[in-house]
């Protein structure tokens, strides 16, 4: 008869490690972020030459790339250090440096100093939250981005030059944002860039500034590519991208104007029920915390 002893000299099995990112570099995942870095780039140039509508298509481009190299990435299991990196950087350059630059001369320049400064804090914010961003990741819930992202932050700067753009040099007629505007212009006359300094103001430090908060931004993560949602979803969806082909400017700018909002909701919301309000993990053991490195 056998003995079983062998069994209790088994070692233990070994708790999985974290998977680490690979140090190679992979040419497919980091060719859609050297092209963001292009969108960005492509934007400070077209807004130097006064082409601000090129200007704020190449940032939005850029939105676009940036969204599919993390994805590609995945897809295709080439996920490495190095395109951690070189995300970041192409996202500090199209949604940090290209949006402060764009919203300087577009309408900041005219304030002098103060323009420059609010350019300044929005862009040092991108900066702080790409890099609060990459060392954070592991120990937030990953349902909720901690503090407004970038890309939607420079959306709604650069949604908002897109629009006045529209409307002073294309004469586009957009109701509802002229009767806002004319609460505090009040002017007849037609719109000029001098106008839109003091508002370029506060989009620009309102942008930067919730960069940088600790208010929870859903992520949308729950809506991957490998998950099933129900049809009106789709419908939705299809419904919004019809909308915004109609207005992408108008469209564009109010989207990622509730969204920046939606942070300040969220976080009320929670503090009224006395729910948790912080994203960061310090413990994986508490209920509260189910999901956090999933």
């Amino acid at each position: 008869m056998q003995s079983d002893d062998h069994d209790i000299d088994t070692p233990p099995t070994a708790a999985p490690l974290r998977k680490t990112p690979r140090k190679g570099i992979y040419v497919l995942p980091n060719l859609f972020t050297l092209a963001a870095l292009f969108g960005g780039f492509y934007a400070i140039v077209m807004a130097i030459n006064g082409r601000f509508d090129l200007a704020t298509i190449g940032v939005f481009a850029a939105m676009v790339l940036d969204s599919l190299d993390g994805r590609v990435a995945r897809l295709t299991n080439t996920q490495s250090a190095f395109g951690e990196q070189m995300d970041s950087l192409s996202d500090m350059v199209s949604f940090g440096a290209a949006p402060a630059l764009i919203a300087y001369l577009w309408a900041l320049q005219p304030l002098g100093r103060w323009g420059w400064i609010a350019a300044f804090i929005y862009c040092s914010c991108a900066a702080l939250r790409l890099a609060r961003f990459n060392v954070n990741t592991a120990v937030v819930d990953k349902r909720f981005f901690q503090g407004l992202p970038s890309p939607s932050a420079a959306a709604l700067v650069t949604g908002f030059i897109w629009l006045t753009n529209e409307m002073i040099t294309a004469h586009r007629d957009v109701p509802w944002f002229k009767a806002f505007l004319e609460l505090f212009i009040r002017r007849s006359e037609d719109l000029v860039r001098g106008d839109l300094s003091w508002f370029m103001f506060a989009i620009t430090l309102l942008a930067g500034l919730t960069m940088v908060t600790n208010l929870p931004y859903y992520s949308f993560k729950d809506f991957g590519g490998r998950r099933s949602v129900p049809f009106v979803i789709l419908v939705a969806a299809a419904l919004l991208i019809a909308v915004v082909a109609i207005e992408p400017a108008t469209m564009l700018f109010l989207i990622f104007l509730v969204y920046a909002l939606s942070g300040y909701v969220i976080y009320a919301c929670r503090r009224a029920k006395g729910e948790q309000v912080s994203i960061v993990s310090t413990s994986t053991d508490e209920p509260d915390e189910r999901g956090l490195h999933e």
